[in-house]
């Protein structure tokens, strides 16, 4: 496997950027310098994440999420661990 995480991840299974051998792998996002645990979904090029907002879902039952803009990190979190 590659060391370099994608451009574009997201939890959500009913997403074309669903990937869970990547999310089994472990992916930890640092959203303008504070590392977050509520990312449903992110984009690097773009510089934007989407949160899950509060406990609420939508019609579907997906969490309900907010999407906000400024500089993303990410990394897997087993190589942070081996090191």
């Amino acid at each position: 496997m590659t060391d370099t995480p994608p451009d574009r991840l997201s939890v959500n299974p009913a997403s074309p950027f669903y990937n869970e051998a990547l999310l089994d792998r472990g992916i930890g996002v640092r959203f303008k310098g504070i590392e977050k645990t509520n990312v449903e979904e992110y984009c690097i090029s773009e510089g934007w994440v989407r949160l899950a907002v509060g406990r609420g879902t939508d019609r579907f039952g997906n969490p309900m999420t907010m999407k906000v803009t400024g500089p993303v990190e990410v990394w897997f979190k087993d190589s942070a661990e081996s090191e």
